[in-house]
């Protein structure tokens, strides 16, 4: 079983690959809510580093034509489940990592303050491994004990909180899978 050491805000025993793109939580924030993502570099290729790349601002946008609007771009997450079921935490939860960007839903906005965001390697159109399931479920109830006010009703996906620039994790992913 996963367990996140309230010290360091890290999950036990997984890889930790730090990325700066993360910043303090606002004051007496409560966290209450799972952002589910999905990401790949270049879209549909796994197993590289791109993506860690990415998040330490290391990505040498020059090694493929999708990463050009990629320059300058600052964005993190707190974990990346691969497509093996590796978990890689990059930010601690204690602080905002930078994973949703301009975010809106049920009247709530910045999602960033008060959630934790979970990339899972994949696309929007493209099915997630059996694997990452199993391990995005052990991450959740981790996380669901460190932070009891996250409920089923509050893990969404990014689709959810940015309509009309995201569609991720798509519509392959299985939501039965993680919710009771």
């Amino acid at each position: 079983m996963l367990k996140i050491n309230t010290n360091t805000y890290l999950i036990d025993n997984i890889t930790y690959q730090c990325s700066s793109n993360c910043d303090a939580r606002p004051i007496d924030i409560d966290i209450d809510t799972i952002v589910i993502h999905c990401i790949s570099l270049p879209a549909g290729v796994y197993d590289n580093n791109y993506i860690i790349d990415l998040f330490q601002n290391k990505l040498d946008v020059t090694k493929d034509a999708s990463f050009e609007s990629l320059v300058d771009l600052k964005v993190s997450a707190h974990l990346l489940v691969r497509r093996d079921g590796t978990i890689i935490q990059l930010v601690p939860f204690n602080l905002r990592a930078w994973h949703a960007g301009v975010s809106h839903y049920k009247g709530r906005k910045n999602f960033n303050d008060f959630s934790i965001g979970i990339e899972l390697e994949g696309t929007p159109i493209s099915r997630y491994t059996d694997i990452q399931y199993e391990k995005l479920n052990e991450v959740i109830a981790a996380i669901k004990l460190c932070y009891p006010k996250i409920t089923d009703n509050n893990i969404i996906g990014h689709n959810e909180i940015s309509p009309d620039r995201k569609e991720d994790p798509g519509s392959f992913f299985e939501w039965d899978k993680i919710k009771d």
